[in-house]
């Protein structure tokens, strides 16, 4: 049976696009993922944003991403529904964690214009006291991500951000600290930085996500990759 045969078992995709997200290239395994039926392959890709191997997790934003941007170069209103449906997993209503959820909203936005135009602002309000503020510092953490992630490709849009972002600079949290130094790199924030430059020496260690790999490193590299994007620009 084909891979891109529309009645491919749900259990043998899953095990297909697993096997895919495992690759030791994984340029080449994107490839073959968005070869096989996307609407069917976003299933298995949700349940994998909270996979419990943290690679495997960060493959499955990227591949999401990729996926339903060539979504949308099709079918429009399908990558709608999906897209909504991950804003409907960072909804309290919703009964879960939205692992991924925001995450998985930047890679689509990053790849795909009109995703981007239309759902942006959404994205950026979870970050907003006066919006529709995400509690939970993992979330907070996803939704930086997502917003540096965009910012990579388009970061006028995302400055307006800029100062909300900037508030997780201080904040208690060292992942939240790094992912938001991380993302004023992005945006290349003039703004932010005499509070890079306080995070320079932070020696906290954690986990990054960047260039589709995740990486060993301190808050303070973090910070001062930052700062060096940010050289030059102001």
């Amino acid at each position: 049976m084909s891979p891109t045969d529309k009645q491919l078992p749900i259990r043998q995709l899953k095990e297909i696009v697993l096997d895919l997200l495992c690759r030791e290239d994984f340029d080449a395994a994107i490839e073959e993922i968005l070869a096989l039926p996307p609407r069917r392959t976003v299933n298995p890709l949700f349940s994998f944003l909270y996979h419990g191997t943290p690679q495997i997790r960060w493959r499955a934003v990227t591949a999401f991403g990729a996926v339903t941007a060539a979504l949308a170069a099709k079918e429009m209103e399908s990558a709608r529904v999906v897209f909504r449906r991950l804003m409907w997993n960072l909804n309290e209503e919703s009964g879960g964690i939205g692992w991924g959820s925001a995450e998985a909203m930047g890679e689509i936005m990053a790849r795909h214009e009109g995703m981007r135009q239309e759902y942006l602002p959404i994205l950026l309000s979870f970050l907003d006291p006066e919006g529709n503020f995400l509690d939970h510092e993992g979330l907070q953490q996803g939704t930086i991500w997502a917003a540096g992630r965009v910012a990579q490709v388009d970061p006028a849009p995302v400055m307006e951000a800029a100062p909300l972002i900037r508030s997780f600079l201080q904040a208690k949290n060292a992942s939240l600290r790094a992912t938001a130094a991380w993302a004023c790199g992005a945006m290349k924030d003039c703004g932010a930085q005499d509070a890079l430059r306080k995070l320079a020496d932070d020696p906290a260690t954690i986990q990054l996500w960047t260039d589709q790999s995740l990486s060993d490193t301190t808050v303070g590299e973090t910070a001062r990759r930052a700062l060096e994007k940010i050289a030059g620009s102001c």
